[in-house]
């Protein structure tokens, strides 16, 4: 969530950001927030005024009925209820106010930051980066969602049966090659000084406003709804909730953690080969860093993270490349989003499989998250980052390794880890 103050000082800061977002009418909306904020303020200015009076006059009673003038303390009295009953109605007309400029608040995207390109869609992304060679496959190569069957490693059929379409089962050396790569982006996020969390797969409303799911995304996620839960789409949200309404000092940042668990979304896209086989599901795997900073190191930070996954593809051996999202394709939290996409021989296309981002401020004035130096405190800055999502990064590694006798090499960092190195 925007910071009030920031807009208040320089709302043309807020309005240039949210046109580069392209979102609709930005000086209306941003002079939406700041009348209400005037109004809001007027309020609490009149309300602390009375406040004070009615203390001043109790005062004054006091002394009054110390020296027997109990006339003019009775006088005083019938004032005081007056301004009580008053600051009563001006508490319920504050309490209005503030829900409805936090309703306005909550719709405003973050600012994107200054390197941010402007665009209206993935077509206006930068590329900004791109590391191997595209491999020649073998003539006769299929796509993933062929090769699995013929390798009998992943089940959409059972899983369509068991739940419904988006939720594979994986099996006998696809289970494995699974539990292998969680294995593998774990152990490298702690070699990188992460620390693990295992974090609940159910969250509640509170944790989906604090890092911005709610209250625009509830279409996109799976809720229980007996019990006022979602499931998570991401370890982000469990993670970095872990912080909300906590002030930390100095000497706790910063704060690296890592998790992995099943991402759940309803939204699995449209039809046609590109979402076909693991290129989008309802259910996945993902191990997610997440890291809290001051405000000075967050964009060190970022940087490091992107090194990070940059690390993990070049050791899978995966040919990859890295987009700086433009204005119109960032998420609606995010300042910066790095996507990395890995290129997939077999469909001859660039497969999305990790996002680094960088909220600054925004998710952490939703949770309350602050430090303290010197007695003050101030807002931290969140970032997080796939490192990585296993769906498609399975896809590219089988399609991109197919071998002419139709069997699959696995890259040598994974072997350790899956006691093979070969699925046929």
């Amino acid at each position: 969530m925007l910071q009030l103050g920031s807009i208040r000082e320089n709302p043309q800061w807020a309005i240039e950001g949210l046109k580069k977002r392209n979102f609709p009418d930005p000086g209306q909306a941003i002079d939406r927030v700041l009348e209400l904020d005037r109004s809001r303020r007027e309020l609490q200015t009149e309300s602390d005024n009375l406040l004070a009076a009615a203390n001043s006059k109790a005062r004054e009673i006091g002394q009054m009925m110390k020296t027997g003038d109990k006339e003019a303390a009775e006088a005083l009295k019938q004032e005081t209820v007056n301004l009580k009953s008053r600051i009563r109605e001006l508490e319920v007309q504050l309490k209005s106010s503030e829900a409805i400029l936090l309703e306005e608040l909550v719709k405003l995207p973050n600012v994107p930051h200054e390197s941010v390109p402007p665009g209206k869609s993935a077509d206006d992304n930068e590329i900004v980066f791109e590391w191997g060679d595209r491999p020649a496959l073998p003539e006769g190569a299929l796509p993933h969602w062929e090769l699995i069957k013929k390798l009998d490693i992943i089940d959409f059929e059972l899983g369509n049966k068991i739940t419904g379409a988006g939720f594979p089962v994986y099996k006998k050396k696809g289970a494995r090659l699974q539990r292998a790569m969680i294995n593998f982006f774990l152990d490298e996020a702690i070699a990188a000084g992460y620390s693990e969390i295992q974090p609940p797969l159910l969250v509640n409303a509170d944790s989906g406003f604090g890092t911005g799911q709610l209250p625009d995304k509830e279409g996109q996620m799976y809720e229980a709804t007996a019990d006022s839960l979602f499931l998570i789409p991401t370890a982000e949200v469990p993670i970095t909730n872990l912080y909300r309404d906590v002030i930390l000092a100095e000497d706790q940042l910063p704060v690296k953690n890592v998790g992995h668990t099943p991402c759940f979304r309803r939204e699995a896209g449209s039809w046609g080969a590109h979402v076909r086989g693991l290129n989008r599901l309802h259910q996945f795997d993902k191990v997610e860093i997440v890291q809290v900073q001051k405000p000075e190191n967050s964009y060190r930070a970022l940087d490091e993270m992107i090194a990070h996954v940059k690390q993990l593809l070049e050791k899978l051996r995966l040919p990859y490349r890295i987009l700086r999202l433009c204005g119109g394709d960032m998420g609606f939290t995010s300042a910066i989003t790095y996507d990395f996409e890995v290129w997939s021989s077999a469909q001859e296309r660039w497969l999305e499989c990790s996002s680094v981002s960088n909220f600054e401020t925004y998710q952490s004035n939703r949770l309350k998250l602050r430090s303290r130096t010197d007695g003050k405190t101030q807002l931290l800055h969140t970032l997080n980052g796939s490192a990585l999502a296993l769906p498609r990064i399975v896809a590219a590694l089988l399609e991109n390794n197919q071998n002419a006798d139709g069997s699959v090499t696995i890259p040598g960092v994974l072997v350790p880890y899956t006691g093979f190195d070969r699925i046929n």
